[in-house]
Order: C-alpha cells, then sequence, then structure tokens
C-alpha cells in the first residue's frame, strides 16, 4: 500500500461528547472473516485520521477481521488548527468509547502521538484489552529530559510501540526498558516517512508496520 492510498470506508458516525461531536470513520470487515476486535485509532496534534500510517491500518486490518475506527477529536471536527490540552483530549475519548465498544467486541485503543497517549492515559480505566502507541512522543525534540515514559509504561495492558528509526521524539534506542513490546521502522522520522537515501522503499516501511501490528494483535486471539 502506497501513502496514496485511501481505503473505502463502511460508516461515519458523529458522536457527541463533553468536548464537542467527535467523528469515527469506520473500516469493517465482510461477512467473511468475521470480526473479532476493534481497533480504535486517534490522530495526532498535528494532523488527522489522513496520516499514512492511519490509513495503512485501516486498509490492511479489516481483511483480516479487525474493524478499524479512526477516531476524530472534535477540535478536529470543528476544523480548529490547535489541539486542546491532554485532559480535553482524553474527555473526548472518554466520551466516544461506548460507540467503540458497541459491537461487542474487545477494544484496542490506540492512536498515533498525542492520540498514542490518550490511549496510554485512558486505555485501562476504559476498559480496552490493549495499547497500540504509534509515533509515541517519548519527549519533545531535543528535551529529552521532558521525558513522557510514565504515560507508557502505565498503562497496565500489553502494549505495543511501533517508532521510526530517526523519530526526533524518540528513537527507539532511547526507550527505557518495561512491559512493552516495540517495533522499529528504519529509517523513519514522526509520520514514518523516509529519506530519499534509505534502502527501503515507503511502501516497504508500511508493510513493515502494518506486519507488526497484525502479528501482535493475532498473537492475542
Amino acid at each position: 500500500m502506497t501513502d496514496e492510498t485511501t481505503p473505502e470506508a463502511t460508516r461515519r458516525e458523529t458522536v457527541p461528547t463533553d468536548a464537542g461531536d467527535a467523528r469515527v470513520t469506520w473500516y469493517e470487515p465482510d461477512a467473511d472473516p468475521e470480526p473479532w476486535a476493534v481497533l480504535a485509532l486517534g490522530h495526532g496534534a498535528g494532523g488527522g485520521i489522513e496520516a499514512r500510517d492511519l490509513r495503512a491500518l485501516a486498509g490492511a486490518l479489516p481483511a483480516r477481521g479487525v474493524t478499524v475506527a479512526l477516531v476524530e477529536q472534535p477540535w478536529r471536527v470543528a476544523g480548529k488548527k490547535l489541539a486542546p490540552a491532554p485532559k480535553t483530549l482524553d474527555t473526548a475519548w472518554r466520551g466516544l468509547w461506548p460507540a467503540l465498544a458497541k459491537p461487542g467486541l474487545p477494544v484496542v485503543a490506540g492512536g498515533r502521538s498525542a492520540g498514542a497517549r490518550v490511549a496510554c492515559r485512558t486505555g485501562r480505566e476504559l476498559g480496552a484489552t490493549a495499547v497500540l502507541a504509534l509515533s509515541f512522543p517519548l519527549h519533545p525534540p531535543g528535551k529529552p529530559e521532558k521525558s513522557r515514559a510514565e504515560e507508557l509504561l502505565g498503562t497496565g495492558l500489553p502494549t505495543l510501540v511501533v517508532q521510526g528509526g530517526n523519530d526526533p521524539f524518540g528513537r527507539p534506542e532511547e526507550y527505557p526498558e518495561g512491559p512493552y513490546r516495540l517495533v522499529e521502522v528504519p529509517y523513519g522520522d514522526h509520520g514514518f516517512a523516509l529519506p530519499k537515501r534509505a534502502p527501503l522503499g515507503q511502501d516497504e516501511a508500511l508493510v513493515l508496520l502494518v506486519d507488526g501490528v497484525v502479528d501482535w494483535l493475532d498473537a492475542m486471539r
């Protein structure tokens, strides 16, 4: 899958929350295979659900029986350019969780960057079965002393981190030891984009990302 590929959504749903209206775009399996889990993915503070990693997962996982729900926070739905405080992001995520759980399937809480932090902070209290953290922002660029490792280490749930090898928000070798699994996308930046000099292509990088997530999910079945 190239990062220009846009998977076809099954349906879209507006969900009222205490932080405003959120929007969920669903990518559901056909009757075969029968769905066995929901993977809910929030976006980052600098973009929306058009991110290449979110699109890649939405395009690949339904064929494996995983419903993907791409969640747009209320600030994005309202057309605002700046994300609100983490507390407000968490409030919205809590408010839309019943919609994510409504299919009656186990829900994996996830997201990229700021969305990954939300999933880490709220997953256990909301009853998620696991947490997927894409491009977890371990620290602000150039400020490793301002670590957010506590959020990641404190999920209390099976956790997978997928991190670009050149992510300025935290390279894989910077991560502390802990009860989580880490998959590296070599040469990838915070958006999993690769430099032209990289010995693998963008499509190959997304395959590594998707395969890492698939292997982790399959181990939980």
